[in-house]
């Protein structure tokens, strides 16, 4: 049996990334943030897995993180940073301690000499700054001699209910040769829709149920039948109890539509782009955010349940978040979906087994 290779998961918020690469057949030695609550989420769904609280943009982390892998060869990093850590112009950025939160990743690289890097971030990385910060990454793997690739991925086509899109930048010990991204699983007319991915989970309409609860009836699709994965609690499915105001604005905002369909003078106090947005049953969901109160269910009038967005995300039931309800939504909405992560960690698995 072949030896498992290993993963370090830098700003790993709850570990979507991690379980994606685990599922793929990766361990997962560490996963390191600044969030106590994501950490506690990542803890409970990797149990053979150690996790580190630490501010990456302090030079004492990469110290802190050796010490906690002592002992392991890592053979892979995965990381999130946020995009604030590509502050790479004008005076006022330079001395930006957030800087070295994008700097931290290669420091610990040139540290644990791993065979692959894989950062992930929005797609306007790279084109920041007039290209900058995607030409500082690229700089940094060939600073470590490393090939490297990045590409543009569309959730949707990886298997996850959701309109995503995720930049990926893959570098590698050239002994391996050069990465190539994964050739997309689902074609457009063959998407995973919001029915398909929650339409078997209770409707939560009227009852508030509780953080840990149970099925009302058995799974419907091939999707739902992964999620659940043989799951006999539910957990995580809470609605968020509404003023009669707002559900009444719900109400009136058809599948599929957003403000721009409401009356004149309904909802007049959300107007930007995505408020009010109602999913459509036989499409992906929007984009989960952090923020989670500007879109609704395509058929109940309330915002998802963290349970629901997690789903869209393509968290199993079995993966349970920690915190309270803005915590757990924050943890799903700053995920990288697990499907995405294990289809990315699968065709590395190709390369890094050669």
């Amino acid at each position: 049996m072949r030896k498992k290779l290993k993963v370090i998961d830098l700003f790993s918020g709850c570990g979507g990334f991690s379980f994606g690469f685990e599922s793929a057949g990766f361990e997962i030695v560490l996963g390191v943030d600044n969030d106590k609550f994501a950490l506690e989420t990542f803890k409970a769904n990797h149990e053979n897995s150690k996790t580190l609280l630490v501010d990456l943009h302090l030079d004492k982390s990469i110290d802190e993180i050796m010490s906690s892998i002592k002992g392991h060869k890592i053979d892979v990093i995965i990381a999130g940073p946020p995009c604030q850590g590509f502050s790479l112009t004008g005076a006022r950025m330079k001395n930006d301690v957030r800087n070295k939160l994008f700097y931290s990743i290669f420091k610990l690289a040139h540290k644990i000499k791993p065979n692959a890097i894989i950062i992930e971030n929005v797609p306007g990385i790279a084109t920041l700054y007039n290209g900058r910060a995607k030409n500082a990454i690229i700089e940094e793997f060939n600073k470590l001699k490393f090939t490297n690739n990045f590409r543009v991925l569309f959730a949707p086509d990886y298997e996850v209910p959701q309109i995503r899109k995720r930049i990926f930048f893959v570098g590698m010990n050239p002994k391996y040769g050069t990465y190539q991204f994964p050739n997309e699983i689902l074609k457009p007319e063959n998407y995973t829709t919001c029915s398909e991915a929650i339409g078997d989970l209770p409707a939560r309409d009227k009852e508030l149920g509780s953080e840990k609860s149970t099925y009302d009836k058995g799974p419907e699709t091939k999707y739902q039948i992964r999620m659940r994965n043989n799951s006999k609690i539910l957990h995580n499915h809470v609605p968020t109890k509404h003023t009669e105001h707002v559900i009444n604005v719900i109400s009136q905002v058809p599948e599929g539509g957003n403000h721009r369909n409401l009356p004149p003078g309904v909802g007049d106090s959300r107007k930007f782009n995505e408020a009010w947005t109602r999913y459509h049953s036989k499409k992906p969901s929007k984009t989960i955010d952090t923020g989670h109160r500007n879109h609704f269910h395509y058929k109940y009038n309330r915002i998802p349940t963290v349970r629901e967005n997690a789903r869209l995300q393509s968290f199993p039931d079995s993966f349970v978040f920690s915190g309270n309800r803005t915590q757990q939504n924050k943890q799903v909405g700053n995920a990288v979906p697990p499907l995405l992560g294990f289809h990315i960690a699968k065709k590395l698995l190709q390369y890094l087994s050669k």
